[in-house]
């Protein structure tokens, strides 16, 4: 898998969204469940404005100064006898890996969530080895056992599917003779994955952050698989993109404490784990440690007018209160990053030629912006690609035309009342039963998904309304 899921076309997936009713009732009830959760667990932290400006505060810093931290967390690591490994380009990465794979002779790998792994293609080129590869998140080894399904949510990877899916995926690839209790088909997950941890030659996982004067990564996770992945295997290699670096363990905590509570609505998730290189003389750990840093596009974004998308730490708060994600799906965005922050940050990594329409899948009503925890401004971040797409043209000819002449006439007061004067009478040929039934492109992009009202005659109007009203008091 790579940052794009599906070549298919934006308005074939989002049709395919809308009608997948199953998806929209478990999107909903998810996004309803954790946003109950999420306020809770925030209320129970106290002044919880004041904590998103703190963690604002610490990434913004840490961003600032990026060089120095990256730098310290190098140093650190292998002053402990690991390995760090800077790596500009998703070939320069998961090739890295796949050469430490090759030395070492591994054939089994297991891996836990992370999505930057996802970004650089890595599972395809480890398998392209000969490697056999398995994925310890249970949402994420349900997706691999039906046969590489595409994520749909930053945190839950399988809330698409019921139990009724996940047991028939588990019947035809795995064997399994029980019922679709979540409970067996959990029970018997950890079963299979519990030999694939002890057989491994490497453990991969990815990094919530990286804590620079520690030499060290931190995972946030709730099954216990990452700290399996991590301590079995005699090799482990970590994987995080550049921008998830803290400076000590102080702002970790702050950290770890809003992705919790935003992420799944816990006061904490069940492992928060500090893991590094294994210190001379101790017999738990991996004998080999291996940091990889991916840039991968993020360099450019920094510094620039996006680099408050840089602040993510990919709890997922944004998509369980998006009205948009809640329609369509993680799957519509084409991209392993759905959801509000998917459409800031997927055209930044993989350009507008192929992610040009999802600064448009947003309402702005900024409820993302609200809700996350690091104040990421981003309805605004969404604008502003918008503005870069219409500067940079690779909008149709008709739609900037249409645009450009609505323009001139919201501009003029004296145009905007000649149009109200006719608006009436000229819609009556595209109006069906008081409503918009057809028009031109944007008119059609709007009724496809709301019912747009059509426009009242000139008499009845709030203009004429207004006027009458003036009239009146001036007598």
């Amino acid at each position: 898998m790579s940052l794009q899921t599906d070549k298919r076309e934006f308005n074939e997936r989002t049709t395919d969204g809308i009608g997948n009713p199953f998806m929209r009732n478990a999107v909903s009830s998810a996004q309803d469940s954790l946003k109950t959760r999420r306020l809770s667990a925030a209320t129970a932290l106290g002044d919880w404005e004041q904590w998103r400006t703190l963690g604002q505060q610490i990434r913004q810093h840490t961003l600032k100064h990026l060089d120095y931290y990256l730098e310290q967390l190098a140093d650190n690591i292998e002053k402990k006898g690991g390995h760090i490994y800077f790596a500009k380009t998703k070939e320069e990465a998961s090739g890295y890996i796949r050469d430490i794979i090759v030395q070492k002779k591994a054939k089994k790998i297991v891996k836990s969530k992370s999505m930057v792994t996802e970004e650089i293609e890595m599972n395809h080129v480890l398998m392209e080895a000969g490697c056999e590869l398995t994925e310890t998140d249970l949402g994420e080894y349900i997706l691999q056992m039906d046969d590489w399904d595409p994520p749909s949510h930053i945190v839950a990877p399988a809330l698409h599917k019921d139990r009724r899916q996940i047991q028939r995926v588990f019947t035809e690839k795995l064997g399994y003779t029980g019922d679709e209790s979540p409970v067996n088909l959990a029970r018997y997950a950890r079963t299979v994955l519990r030999q694939k941890f002890l057989e491994a030659d490497v453990g991969i996982t990815g990094c919530n952050f990286a804590v620079a004067n520690l030499g060290a990564i931190n995972l946030v996770t709730n099954e216990g698989n990452g700290d399996l992945t991590a301590a079995i295997p005699k090799t482990h290699i970590a994987v995080m993109g550049m921008e998830r670096i803290v400076p000590t363990l102080e702002e970790m905590e702050v950290l770890d404490n809003l992705l919790c509570r935003s992420a799944v609505g816990q006061k904490l998730t069940s492992y928060i784990s500090v893991i590094g290189p294994s210190a001379s003389g101790e017999t738990d750990g991996p004998e080999d440690f291996h940091l990889v840093v991916v840039d991968n596009g993020r360099s450019g974004i920094l510094g620039s007018e996006f680099n408050e998308a840089l602040q993510c730490i990919r709890c997922g708060a944004c998509l369980n209160v998006c009205p948009v994600y809640r329609h369509i799906g993680g799957h519509a965005y084409g991209s392993i990053y759905p959801g509000p922050i998917g459409a800031v940050i997927t055209p930044l990594l993989g350009g507008y030629d192929d992610y040009k329409e999802l600064p448009f899948a947003s309402s702005l009503c900024a409820a993302c912006t609200d809700v996350c925890p690091v104040k990421i401004p981003l309805h605004e971040q969404l604008i502003l690609h918008r503005q870069n797409i219409v500067q940079e043209k690779r909008t149709s000819a008709a739609e900037r035309l249409q645009m450009k002449t609505a323009g001139r006439l919201l501009a003029s007061q004296a145009l905007f009342g000649k149009a109200l004067r006719f608006a009436n009478p000229a819609s009556r040929l595209i109006s069906r039963h008081g409503r918009i039934a057809r028009g031109p492109q944007l008119v059609r992009g709007w009724i496809n998904a709301r019912d747009l009202s059509q426009p009242v005659r000139q008499q009845d109007s709030f203009r004429a309304w207004l006027d009458k009203r003036k009239g009146r008091e001036g007598q």
